[in-house]
């Protein structure tokens, strides 16, 4: 049974680059999703998914969780995927109709800054596991009129 939250109201992402199908669970301590590989995918080519796209997959999971948590906490704001600190792959390429199951956790924390651990599974295999990094802020960053973002927000 899919989550009762959407996960249109936790990420941005849509169409092709909505990676997640479905919120399986959402803690304080983590997230989980699934996702069905498919066609309709970046990064797909002759029947399968390039391996690499399980780092988004894990930044969506981790937006996610992070959305929530702000959420149920009654906290306006977002963060940035700020960089891979560590990336490991067991799979050059994913086959069609692979369900996907992600789990993310937090590792630690510090001053906007939160580094994610995420791994990615085919039912019992191992397909990666992902350390992101991730800066949070407490406000939506504006655009000036010229739509630049102005940095410090």
């Amino acid at each position: 049974m899919p989550y009762p939250i959407t996960i249109e109201s936790l990420i941005p992402h849509r169409d092709r680059m909505k990676l997640i199908d479905e919120i399986v669970d959402i803690t304080d301590h983590s997230a989980i999703t699934r996702t069905t590989v498919s066609s309709r995918l970046p990064l797909y080519r002759d029947g399968h998914v390039d391996s690499l796209i399980i780092i988004e997959i894990v930044a969506q999971t981790a937006a996610v969780h992070v959305s929530w948590r702000k959420d149920t906490a009654g906290k306006a704001g977002g963060g940035l995927l700020a960089g891979v600190k560590s990336a490991d792959f067991f799979m050059e390429w994913v086959p069609l109709q692979t369900i996907l199951t992600t789990t993310v956790k937090p590792l630690y924390s510090a001053d906007g800054y939160t580094v994610l651990e995420g791994t990615v599974q085919a039912e019992k295999d191992l397909v990666g596991r992902v350390e992101i990094q991730v800066i949070r802020f407490e406000e939506e960053p504006q655009p000036d009129r010229e739509g630049v973002f102005k940095e410090g927000v």
